[in-house]
């Protein structure tokens, strides 16, 4: 077990009931809160739905959606879901992905591999419409996957992420700074925004409220009513 996967399973054990991810949507007035257990059952349900879809350790899981909306409490459940399964992650397209997953812009029918389009929705519903050939629905096919938790034994030196050249291990991601408090967090690169939205609080027992949108008085008030800081 990589300390990745570990630091979840920690976290439910001690602190299961707290909130670890809030998201917030300026745009659409969308609010999703997910305690640490709820988080750890979608990461859960995450990997077992890439092991039904053939994906091995070592195996590519690319990530688009972490490039369109790299702070999306879906997007954090993709990416721990995939460490789970000791894949690697892309923030963005791979010729040698055996899984893409995308937002609801970046549906289309894939010319290999398997394609997990996600709504974003705010309550976690599928699409209303008929998705392409080759087309998953994340939200509706990871509801019917198994709870128990399981993972692939893979060592900390194992990649985890590669953006470009950049290639980061189970040990290297597992070196964010650790946040002990609830902290505001606004979206920018994939990475960053993992770290701080998702790593360093899991290691230092915090919390993130995540907001997207740039209405500095709206963010204000969530600041306040959030508790933050």
């Amino acid at each position: 077990m990589t300390a990745l996967v570990a630091a979840l399973g920690r976290r439910v054990r001690r602190d299961g009931a707290r909130p670890l991810i809030t998201y917030y949507d300026l745009g659409t007035g969308a609010r999703t809160e997910l305690s640490g257990r709820t988080f750890a059952n979608w990461v859960d349900k995450t990997y077992h739905l890439l092991v039904s879809l053939e994906v091995q350790p070592g195996d590519e899981v690319a990530m688009p959606i972490a490039a369109t909306h790299p702070g999306h409490w879906v997007t954090f459940a993709l990416t721990a879901g995939a460490w789970q399964a000791g894949a690697v992650v892309v923030p963005g397209a791979s010729e040698r992905a055996v899984v893409t997953a995308v937002g609801p812009e970046g549906v289309t029918t894939p010319s290999s591999g398997t394609v997990l389009a996600c709504s974003l929705h705010p309550l976690g519903f599928g699409f209303t419409e008929p998705l392409p050939a080759g087309v998953i629905d994340f939200s509706i096919d990871v509801r019917s996957q198994p709870d128990a938790h399981a993972e692939e034994p893979v060592p900390e030196s194992a990649p985890a992420w590669r953006d470009g050249t950049e290639v980061l291990s189970h040990a290297d991601l597992s070196a964010a700074y650790p946040v002990s408090e609830r902290v505001l967090v606004r979206p920018t690169t994939p990475l960053a925004t993992l770290t701080a939205g998702y790593l360093a609080p899991l290691f230092g027992g915090g919390s993130a409220v995540v907001v997207l949108g740039d209405d500095e008085d709206a963010v204000s008030r969530i600041v306040t009513e959030e508790r933050i800081g």
